[in-house]
C-alpha cells in the first residue's frame, strides 16, 4: 500500500526542535520561513540526506566504496520517501569542455542528427563531397613519388576498449602477421601486444607493404580492394618515410588509443616524421583531392580527437602573449616600454641596445614615436639579421643573427622552460584568445562542413536556444523522405528539450555558452529542465529557490514546470521564499516562528489559506497583507552622475548609461538582458582598471566611464561563499575574533602568562587543544556507515586547551564567547565601541541569532551573503564609495528582505552610491532610480528599455518590470499583471 504523506518524526538536524511533520506525496510542497529558521535543514539535511543515505546503503558494500558515505540526519523517522534528487544552487561545473549543450544532452542530439542526415562538403572549396572507388585511391597513391615505401592498412578496430586477444588469434590465421596498435608496430608471429581492456585502442592490419612505382599498380589495387573489404570501405595509408613534399589529399589520421597516448613524448619525433592518411569509399571531394574521414557521431564531439579543432584540442581558446600587456604604457622609453624586461638585467640591455643601434634610435624615445615597422620587429623579431656586440670579463664578443622579438621570446620560453616560477611570469602578459583555427567553434574544419538544411552544427550551437528551437520547428519541410524518416525522432528530442529549457526561462542561453559562467540559478534551472525531460515517475525532488535570478515575468513559466513535474506523479519539496510560488503551491510549511535558536519548529503546516490565518506566522502577515515592506515617500536627488558610455560587451547594444550619484538604483531587466554584464564586466572591471591601474583585470568593451573622479572607491559584493572549512565562521570572517581575542590578551592572567592574541585563537599551535586540533570535534571513521564525529574527550566541544581556558574576560572564557549569539555579545560587549560596532553590523542585516563561531558550512546562502554585507559595510570610507550588489536578497524572507533595504538606505544616506541588480520588486520599488534592460534576454536584450524612478518605469509600456511594480506602487493609477492581488505596500511605515 502507496503512503499518502512523508512523515518526518523526531527531526534534531541543526536548530531542529524534535520535528514532526507531514508532507503530501505528488504535491508541490513550499517550504518557507525566516533566513536561518530550519527549512533547509528540514528539507535538505533531513528529508534529501536520508532519502539519498537508504538508496546508497541499498547497494553493495562494493558499490558504496565508490560512492562515499553520507551522514546519518539526526531524525527518528521518516517514513513514506521515495529515490531524492536535489535540484539545488550549485554552480555548474568548471570544466572549459562542458557547455550548455552538454550537460542538457542536446549535443548529443544534434551529433547523432549531423552523423545520420547531414551533407558533408569540402573544407576547402564548399563543394558537396561524394563518394570514392578504389581506383580513386590507388591512383593517389601513384601520385607519391616513385619508389616511396608505403604500408597499406585496414583499419579494423578504431578507439574501442578490449585486449582484442581472439581478433590477434584471427588475423593470424588470416595470413596477416604485421599490425599497429596505437601507433605502435608489431609481428603477430612473433608477439602479441598486452592490451589493458579498460582503455580505447586502435589497431590497424598492414595489409601489404609496397614500394610506388607504375609496375606495382596491379598489386596496389589488390591490397586497396583487401583493406577495404577488411575495415568495410576504410583504407589506410602509412608512408613511415615521406619524401618532401609528399601528398596524399586524403584527411590527416592521429595515431590514438592508450598507448599512443603514453609514447606521445618519446615518440614525437618519429610520428612528425610519418605521413598517415585515411581514405574512405563514401567521402572525397574530387576538385581538390581531398578525402573526408567517415562521419560518426564523435565526429562532431570536440572531447574526441575524431572531431576536435587540433589546434585548441576542442577548448575553442588559446593562450598566446597579449601586445597590450607586455606594452600598457606606450609613451614610456623604449628601454622601459617592456614590461616582462627589465632593463636592468644585462642580457635584456644587450638585446634593446644592439637593435636600437641596428635601427639607428635612442632608448630614451617614448616607443609610440616610432614607426609601425620598427615597433613590429622589436615585438614579433626583426626582418633582416642583428650585429650583437657586447663586453664581457674576457674581452669583447659579438654574434650575427635575427633578433627573435619580445613576444617570439616570452612564446618560445613558456613553451621550453621547466620552471614553474618563470612560466606563472609569463602568464601575467598572456591572454586567452579565441582560436584562430577553428574560431571559437571547437570542432575540426570537416566536422564544421557537415551541413542538414544548409546549416552546420557549429551555427546550431551559435544559436540562442529559442532561436534554435524555431530553426528545428519547421526542419522536417526541408529535408528529403529518407532523412525525414531517419531524423524525425532525434527531431522530435531535440525540440522537446529546447522547448523544456524555454518553458523555465532559459531561451537566451546560446548552446554553446560555458557551463562554467551560469549562475547558481540558471544552472539549477538547466537541471530541472532536464529532470523534465527525463519523464521520470515517483520520485521526490527538493529544489533551493529555484526563482532566484528569474524575472517575475519568467516566473509563471518555472512554475508551471514545476506543476508539469508534479503531475508526473512526483513529489516536489521546494525552499522559497517567493509569494507566487506560495501561493501556487498545493502545501506550505512555514518553519519559525524566529531564526536560529528561536527558531527550529513548524509554525504552520497546511494550504495558504491556513498560513494566511495564523497569527503567529509572519510569513502569513506578510501574505494577508498584515505587514509589507513600506515605499519611501520620496525619491533622493543626484549628487552627480557616473556614466557609462558606449557599453557593447556580448549582447549590449552600445548604450549609455548613467548612475545618478548619492543614489539607490537598481539594475533590473528579464535574465540574459546584460545586467551582469554591465555591473560586473564594464562598471566594475573598468572602474578598477581605470581607479586602481589593475592590468589584471579585462574590462568589457566600451568606450569609457565618465564622473569617476566624484567617488573615492568600489567595493564589490558578490555571492561567493565565505569558507568552505569548518574553521572559517563569522567572527573570523568580519574580524570580530581579532577584537575579542586582543581583550582576552589584555586580561591580568594572559600578562602574567605571557600570552599574546595568538594564544587565542584555535588555527594555531598552543591555545589550542591538541587532541582535536582547535576543531572540537574527533571524528571516527565506520566501515560502509557514516562517519561519525564526536564532541573531543579532552576539551569537551570547547576547541582549546585547560590553560587557555583558564583566563576569563568578565567571568567568561573564549570558548563561552564563540559559542554567544550576536545579540548576547552586543550586549556583553556594551563598552567596547569598535566591536560593539562590527557586532551591530550584523544585527542590522538581520542576522543577531547567528553564534559568532558558528561554522561556514552550516550557514545557508542568505546567511553567508548577509555576513559578506556586514563585512564590507565595516569598512571605513568617506561617504564617497560606490557599493556594487548582485541580486542582495537571495535566500531572504521578506521579513528580512525588509532590514537589508534599510541597511542600504542607511548607506546611500551617508553619501554613498548603491548599485544592486535585482529581481525581488520590493528591493526595486525602494530605489530610487532603475535602469531596466532588455526588451527580452540574449540576441533580443542589451538595450536600455526604460530609466527613471520606479513610478517613472512602471508607467513605461515597453517595460516588463514596470508593468509588474504597477502592483506594487500606490502612486501609480496602472492595473499590473497581478491587480486582482491585494498586494500594493503602504507609503508609509506601518
Amino acid at each position: 500500500m502507496t503512503r499518502e504523506y512523508i512523515e518526518v518524526r523526531g527531526a534534531e538536524e541543526h536548530n531542529l526542535k524534535d520535528v514532526d511533520v507531514r508532507i503530501p506525496r505528488e504535491e508541490l510542497t513550499v517550504v518557507t520561513g525566516l533566513s536561518g529558521s530550519g527549512k533547509s535543514s528540514l528539507a535538505f539535511e533531513t528529508i534529501y540526506a536520508e532519502g539519498q543515505r537508504r538508496y546508497i546503503e541499498s547497494l553493495s558494500a562494493y558499490a558504496r566504496n565508490f560512492l562515499g558515505q553520507m551522514d546519518k540526519p539526526q531524525v527518528e523517522t521518516v517514513e513514506g520517501l521515495s529515490p531524492a534528487i536535489s535540484i539545488d544552487q550549485k554552480a555548474a561545473a568548471n570544466n572549459p569542455r562542458s557547455t550548455v549543450g552538454t550537460v542538457t544532452e542536446l549535443h548529443d542530439y544534434l551529433r547523432l542528427l549531423y552523423a545520420r542526415v547531414g551533407t558533408p562538403h569540402c573544407p576547402e572549396c564548399g563543394r558537396e563531397v561524394g563518394e570514392q572507388s578504389a581506383q580513386n585511391m590507388v591512383r593517389r597513391i601513384l601520385d607519391l613519388p616513385e619508389g616511396t615505401k608505403a604500408k597499406i592498412a585496414a583499419p579494423i578496430v578504431r578507439d574501442q576498449k578490449g585486449a582484442f586477444a581472439d581478433r590477434f588469434d584471427d588475423l593470424v590465421a588470416d595470413g596477416y602477421g604485421r599490425v599497429e596498435v596505437d601507433g605502435e608496430p608489431y609481428d603477430l608471429t612473433v608477439e602479441r601486444p598486452d592490451l589493458d581492456e579498460n582503455y580505447d585502442h586502435t589497431v590497424d592490419v598492414v595489409v601489404d607493404r609496397v614500394t610506388v612505382s607504375e609496375e606495382a599498380r596491379s598489386r596496389i589495387t589488390d591490397s586497396v580492394e583487401t583493406a577495404l573489404n577488411e575495415a568495410d570501405g576504410v583504407l589506410k595509408v602509412i608512408v613511415p618515410d615521406p619524401p618532401d613534399g609528399a601528398e596524399l589529399g586524403g584527411a590527416t589520421a592521429r595515431s590514438t588509443g592508450d598507448l599512443a597516448d603514453a609514447d606521445e613524448e618519446d615518440e614525437a619525433t618519429d610520428d612528425e616524421d610519418r605521413l598517415v592518411v585515411e581514405f574512405s569509399e563514401e567521402l572525397a571531394c574530387t576538385h581538390c583531392g581531398i578525402d573526408i574521414s567517415e562521419i560518426e557521431t564523435r565526429s562532431f564531439s570536440f572531447n574526441s580527437p575524431h572531431g576536435a579543432c587540433p589546434e585548441c584540442e576542442g577548448i575553442g581558446q588559446s593562450k598566446e602573449v597579449s601586445e597590450d600587456l607586455v606594452i600598457q604604457d606606450p609613451s614610456k622609453p623604449l628601454k622601459h616600454v617592456f614590461e616582462p624586461w627589465s632593463y636592468n638585467r644585462t642580457y635584456y640591455s644587450r638585446q634593446l641596445d644592439n637593435v636600437a643601434e641596428h635601427f639607428g634610435v635612442d632608448l630614451d624615445t617614448p616607443f609610440e614615436d616610432l614607426d609601425e615597422s620598427i615597433q613590429r620587429q622589436f615585438l614579433y623579431g626583426t626582418d633582416d639579421v642583428v650585429h650583437f656586440q657586447w663586453t664581457t670579463r674576457n674581452g669583447t664578443r659579438e654574434k650575427t643573427e635575427r633578433f627573435e622579438g619580445v613576444i617570439e621570446n616570452l612564446e618560445r620560453r613558456y613553451v621550453e622552460t621547466d620552471s614553474d616560477r618563470a612560466r606563472d611570469h609569463i602568464e601575467d602578459y598572456m591572454a586567452t584568445t579565441t582560436c584562430p583555427e577553428c574560431n571559437g567553434t571547437r570542432l575540426k574544419a570537416e566536422s564544421r562542413h557537415v551541413l542538414v538544411d544548409g546549416t552546420s552544427i557549429t551555427e546550431v550551437n551559435e544559436l540562442s536556444i529559442g532561436d534554435a528551437l524555431a530553426h528545428f520547428e519547421e526542419m522536417e519541410a526541408n529535408l528529403d523522405e529518407r532523412q525525414t524518416k531517419i531524423a524525425e525522432e532525434i527531431l522530435k528530442e531535440i525540440r522537446a528539450r529546447l522547448g523544456f529549457m524555454t518553458e523555465v526561462g532559459l531561451e537566451y542561453l546560446t548552446l554553446d555558452r560555458e557551463a562554467a559562467t551560469l549562475s547558481g540559478g540558471e544552472s539549477q534551472r538547466i537541471r530541472l529542465a532536464t529532470q523534465i525531460g527525463s519523464g521520470l515517475v515517483g520520485v521526490l525532488y527538493v529544489l533551493d529557490e529555484p526563482s532566484i535570478g528569474l524575472h517575475q515575468r519568467d516566473n509563471d513559466r518555472l512554475l508551471n514546470t514545476l506543476a508539469e513535474l508534479r503531475d508526473l506523479g512526483n513529489t516536489l519539496i521546494v525552499v522559497e521564499h517567493d509569494t507566487e510560488t506560495m501561493r501556487r503551491a498545493d502545501n506550505v510549511v512555514d518553519m519559525g516562528p524566529g531564526p536560529g535558536k528561536r527558531g527550529g519548529e513548524v509554525v504552520v503546516n497546511g494550504d495558504l489559506d491556513e498560513v494566511i490565518d495564523c497569527d503567529e506566522s509572519i510569513t502569513g502577515d506578510y501574505m494577508a497583507g498584515r505587514k509589507a515592506i513600506p515605499v519611501p515617500t520620496e525619491r533622493r536627488a543626484a549628487d552627480g552622475h557616473l556614466t557609462i558610455k558606449g557599453a557593447r560587451q556580448h549582447n549590449l547594444r552600445d548604450v549609455d548609461v548613467d548612475l545618478p550619484l548619492g543614489c539607490f538604483t537598481t539594475i533590473t531587466g528579464v535574465s540574459g538582458s546584460g545586467k551582469s554584464t554591465l555591473m560586473h564586466d564594464i562598471l566594475y572591471k573598468g572602474l578598477a582598471r581605470q581607479m586602481n591601474d589593475n592590468t589584471s583585470v579585462d574590462p568589457g568593451d566600451h568606450d569609457a566611464i565618465a564622473g569617476t573622479d566624484q567617488i573615492e572607491t568600489v567595493r564589490l559584493i558578490d555571492q561567493s561563499p565565505i569558507g568552505r572549512t569548518p574553521r572559517s565562521n563569522p567572527a573570523t570572517y568580519t574580524n570580530v575574533f581579532d577584537y575579542v581575542r586582543e581583550l582576552f590578551a589584555e586580561t591580568d592572567l594572559a600578562n602574567q602568562r605571557g600570552y599574546d592574541k595568538g594564544r587565542f585563537s584555535f588555527n594555531v599551535k598552543g591555545g589550542r587543544c591538541a587532541a582535536c586540533g582547535g576543531q572540537g570535534t574527533v571524528t571516527i571513521e565506520m566501515n560502509f556507515l557514516s562517519d561519525v564525529h564526536v564532541p573531543c574527550e579532552e576539551c569537551g566541544g570547547a576547541r582549546y586547551n585547560g590553560e587557555t581556558l583558564d583566563v576569563t574576560f568578565r567571568g567568561k572564557t573564549i570558548a563561552d564567547v564563540l559559542d554567544m549569539s550576536v545579540d548576547e555579545a552586543y550586549d556583553f560587549f556594551e563598552s567596547h565601541g569598535q566591536l560593539r560596532r562590527r557586532l551591530k553590523l550584523l544585527k542590522d542585516v538581520g542576522l543577531g541569532y547567528m553564534r559568532l563561531g558558528q561554522p561556514s558550512t552550516t550557514l545557508s546562502g542568505g546567511e553567508a551573503q548577509r555576513v559578506k554585507l556586514a563585512e564590507e559595510l565595516g569598512k571605513k570610507d568617506s561617504g564617497d564609495a560606490l557599493y556594487l550588489l548582485d541580486e542582495p536578497t537571495t535566500g531572504l524572507h521578506p521579513h528580512d528582505e525588509r532590514k537589508l533595504i534599510e541597511v542600504l538606505h542607511r548607506l546611500t544616506d551617508d553619501g554613498n552610491t548603491v548599485v544592486v541588480i535585482e529581481h525581488e520588486l520590493d528591493l526595486v520599488k525602494n530605489a530610487d532610480h532603475v535602469v531596466d534592460l532588455g526588451p527580452e534576454g540574449g540576441e533580443n536584450g542589451g538595450d536600455v528599455v526604460a530609466t527613471g524612478t520606479p513610478e517613472e518605469v512602471a508607467r513605461n509600456e515597453d517595460s516588463h518590470t514596470g508593468r509588474y511594480l504597477r502592483d506594487l506602487l500606490p502612486g501609480v493609477d496602472l492595473e499590473g499583471p497581478r491587480a486582482d492581488r491585494d498586494v500594493a505596500a503602504p507609503a508609509a511605515d506601518d
